[in-house]
């Protein structure tokens, strides 16, 4: 494993933004979610994955399905877009072998998890409240937070708002940036590239076509994003994402002939199951809040994380070439940041594509600490 990384990036919120501040740090309570769970039982066992436990948890006003493993110090694994507890199945039990209590919940919206109905209630904000009040009914006073995709941006955020709660801070795919989606005096979307052809693909999530277009054939839209964004798809391969632009017109889901090594169609059956139940407003609605989180995360523009952290990037992931100059610089904001982690060949999905790398490398980390 390298140890450098290689790859190359109003005021109508103002009143709004200190109450969320206040959900992640003080943790309120909310109203409970538009759309709850429903009928799960307290607590229940996973036939497919002997010694993995799964529950439903109050937390910040909604509930979170959670799936654990093991006994010992507290490691949250936060999952990425578009994906759910399942994406960290071969960490839950690595971690519980090696001694660490292992807890992978669906963030709000997805799985079983409540997916309330307003767009708004999808900012970094909430799921930092979440993760904390998650953290008090476990009764742990700490935990580290590990993080993939979207998850890995929860994770360096809230360390970087509770270092409190969270001693150090696991980071796979996207970099530490400053107030959430960037440093730029403008939000985040209108210095987002774009042309005539191809929009960068968090714009093109925050469309009514994506939605659409991801859910119409739930089978197909997963293997193809396994594939297209993984290692293992040919440099000829077309509807990759190349530096994060999407085509304006046409698909991003062309059908693979065959799925990598790494998942299988059991696999898959997981995660059409999981976005069967939950859909793609919940996930899709973290885009929405871009410019929202940009502006909520003013207070803290400038602050640094404090805690050790580790980052882990795939050689071949289209998140680092789109932000390979945050790559770059997020020592500068990271004073404790180990070398960073470049995995040979790797695509987007880090802890699935190079299963055994990542699980020791973060056990490595953990036990350092």
């Amino acid at each position: 494993m390298s140890s450098k990384p290689t790859l190359s990036r109003r005021d109508t919120l103002r009143a709004a933004g200190a109450l969320a501040v206040g959900a992640a740090l003080a943790q309120p309570s909310h109203p409970a979610a538009a759309e709850p769970a429903k009928a799960e039982p307290a607590s229940w066992g996973d036939p497919a994955m002997p010694g993995v436990r799964h529950r439903m948890i109050e937390t910040n006003g909604i509930r979170l399905h959670v799936a654990e493993q093991g006994e010992g110090p507290l490691v949250i694994l936060c999952h990425g877009f578009p994906e759910c507890w399942y994406s960290w199945r071969h960490q839950l039990t690595a971690l519980a072998k090696a001694g660490f209590h292992a807890v992978a919940p669906d963030l709000r919206g997805y799985g079983r998890s409540d997916r309330p109905e307003e767009v708004e209630k999808y900012t970094i904000l909430h799921d930092i409240g979440d993760i904390v009040g998650l953290l008090d009914a476990l009764g742990a006073g700490q935990a580290v937070i590990a993080g993939h995709d979207i998850g890995a941006a929860i994770a360096w955020q809230a360390a970087l708002l509770r270092p409190d709660r969270f001693s150090a801070v696991i980071a796979m795919s996207p970099p530490f940036r400053p107030r959430a989606f960037g440093d730029s005096p403008a939000p985040p979307t209108t210095l987002m590239p774009r042309n005539e052809n191809a929009v960068f693909y968090q714009l093109f999530l925050q469309t009514p076509e994506a939605e659409v277009g991801l859910g119409r054939d739930l089978r197909r839209t997963f293997r193809s994003q396994f594939y297209l964004q993984s290692g293992d798809r040919p440099a000829s391969a077309g509807g990759g994402f190349v530096a994060g632009m999407v085509p304006r017109k046409g698909t991003v889901l062309a059908d693979p002939p065959s799925l990598p090594s790494w998942i299988t169609d059991a696999d898959i059956d997981v995660y059409v199951e999981a976005f069967a139940r939950s859909g793609f407003h919940g996930p899709l609605a973290w885009w929405r809040n871009i410019d929202r989180g940009w502006e909520l995360m003013a207070a803290f523009d400038g602050a640094v994380v404090t805690v050790p952290a580790l980052y882990l990037v795939g050689e071949r992931d289209f998140v680092g070439a789109a932000f390979r100059e945050d790559i770059a610089r997020q020592a500068a904001f990271v004073p404790k940041l180990r070398p960073a982690i470049v995995l040979p060949g790797c695509g987007h999905w880090t802890q699935q594509e190079r299963a055994p790398d990542v699980s020791t490398a973060m056990i490595d980390f953990l036990r350092s600490l």
